[in-house]
């Protein structure tokens, strides 16, 4: 699990140099002006097959209403979820991947919602990135 943030205006490396003459302005406008929320992102470590059982995931919202996925591996999901609501999630994966409590495990956690809402990423950890040709470029 994790949350998902853009630095809108590409400031991050200015206010880091701003810190260190001015801490408490540097992180007000970091907080205010820098950062965009996406949203909780729901990431279960392991590899499978695609098109295979990953994860499934409930999230309870303060309204009461019950949000439910089945996410195969190898899929991205966006679950909508208001920019700053905060809601419980019951995240199960399935046997070979892991949430952090060991494989198959369920846990439960917080999610945010932002700008995107919460990302349910069943591509697999380690991410697999494809290898590059000699060129570069991806093969």
């Amino acid at each position: 699990m994790t949350e998902l943030t853009v630095d809108s205006i590409f400031m991050m490396p200015q206010l880091g140099v701003l810190s260190t003459v001015h801490p408490k302005a540097a992180t007000e406008v970091f907080r205010k002006d820098c950062l965009i929320r996406l949203g909780s992102c729901i990431g279960p470590v392991g590899l499978g097959k695609e098109g295979s059982e990953c994860v499934r995931v409930k999230i309870t919202r303060r309204s009461g209403e019950v949000i439910e996925r089945k996410v195969a591996f190898g899929e991205l999901e966006r679950i909508e979820l208001p920019e700053g609501e905060v809601a419980e999630a019951v995240i199960t994966p399935e046997r070979g991947f892991d949430m952090g409590e060991g494989k198959g495990k369920s846990v439960e956690r917080k999610v945010t919602g932002g700008v995107v809402g919460v990302i349910v990423d069943a591509r697999g950890r380690p991410l697999p990135i494809p290898p590059r040709s000699a060129s570069g470029w991806p093969a």
